[in-house]
């Protein structure tokens, strides 16, 4: 398979008026679906999720007033600014370089870690829709874990319990809104966001209509993932693929420059990194030994560049959080 499926959460979508819990044998065709896609690309297409096109337009629209702001009023929010959150604000063009191999990516961003409510953010309104969104995400990624779960054949709990602490100070999961203004200029293999995979255990993608994003199919391709409006682009990270034991697959993603005569195009998305706890030991699912059992800081460390990133923060940090690393946290 190297198309990306379409797949229906109809089933299980996000309801005001129900419980998150439903009966595994109601989401049987569901769980098979999602399996066929996590092993056979690595990313799906969910429609009918609860998560409506105009609320991630509203989102998109409220994040770009941030990004149009000049530079030096964006600089006091820059990531690295907050004591108490230290991958949380923005990241500036060029800054990270997700495939070292080329120039810095051409695009910005602003990372939401924290909700606390004594961090400083650019506006209310600013605030108020992140954060709602990054609550609105989390009910959707547990939803989507709690599938894959059944698709495998073990306790939903095993996913559940070792994500319970997204949005507090234990976990690093992080809503990251992305902008990839109109390209003036271009460094010799420069692109707007460099060949990667994700770390952690799945990452939920909401795009504007300008196309860019590719996916690297198990034939070595890399395929266009357009949005498709209404749906949310799921795809395996690496923690989780080391965690199913290789059956569920992380992919090589990147974000291509506008074709030739559209460089005034600029592109929007929305990416939510969903992580386990961060003193959660993650062993094979399956119980086998094909990998160690290894805590999620450790293993983030260990990745390449997390020595690094890592060398720069105090003993304190490390040992509180398990924080993305700055210039490969994954990005489209």
């Amino acid at each position: 398979m190297d198309a990306i499926p379409i797949v229906d959460f109809g089933q299980y979508k996000l309801r005001d008026d129900e419980d998150d819990a439903v009966p595994g044998e109601r989401l049987q065709e569901l769980r098979e679906e999602v399996r066929r896609a996590f092993t056979e690309v690595g990313f799906v297409y969910l429609k009918n999720t609860g998560i409506e096109q105009d609320e991630v337009d509203h989102i998109m629209a409220v994040s770009k007033k941030f990004f149009m702001f000049m530079e030096e009023d964006k600089r006091p929010y820059s990531r690295g600014s907050y004591s108490n959150s230290v991958n949380h604000g923005w990241v500036s063009l060029e800054r990270e370089s997700l495939n070292p191999r080329r120039p810095g990516d051409l695009k910005e961003a602003f990372n939401t870690t924290s909700l606390r409510e004594d961090i400083a953010w650019p506006s209310e309104e600013f605030r108020t829709t992140l954060v709602t969104f990054y609550k609105r995400c989390i009910k959707l990624a547990l939803r989507v874990l709690r599938v894959m779960a059944l698709s495998l054949g073990i306790d939903p709990e095993v996913f559940l319990k070792a994500h319970g602490q997204i949005g507090s100070e234990e976990n690093g999961s992080t809503l990251r809104t992305l902008y990839y203004p109109p390209v003036k200029s271009v460094k010799h293999d420069q692109i707007r966001c460099g060949e990667h995979s994700d770390y952690g255990s799945i990452t939920l993608l909401f795009q504007s209509k300008e196309e860019g994003l590719q996916v690297k199919s198990r034939k070595g391709e890399f395929i266009s993932a357009p949005c498709i409006p209404g749906t949310v682009l799921i795809n395996i990270a690496d923690l989780m693929q080391r965690w199913t034991s290789d059956v569920f697959v992380s992919s090589v993603h990147r974000v291509r420059l506008p074709p030739v005569g559209d460089s005034n195009k600029e592109r929007q998305s929305m990416t939510f990194f969903v992580q386990p706890d961060d003193n959660v030991m993650i062993s094979c699912c399956d119980g086998s030994n094909k990998y160690p059992p290894v805590k999620c800081v450790d293993y983030l460390q260990s990745r390449e560049g997390g020595l690094a990133y890592f060398s720069k923060m105090t003993p304190n940090h490390i040992q509180r959080r398990c924080f993305w690393i700055f210039d490969y946290i994954v990005n489209t």
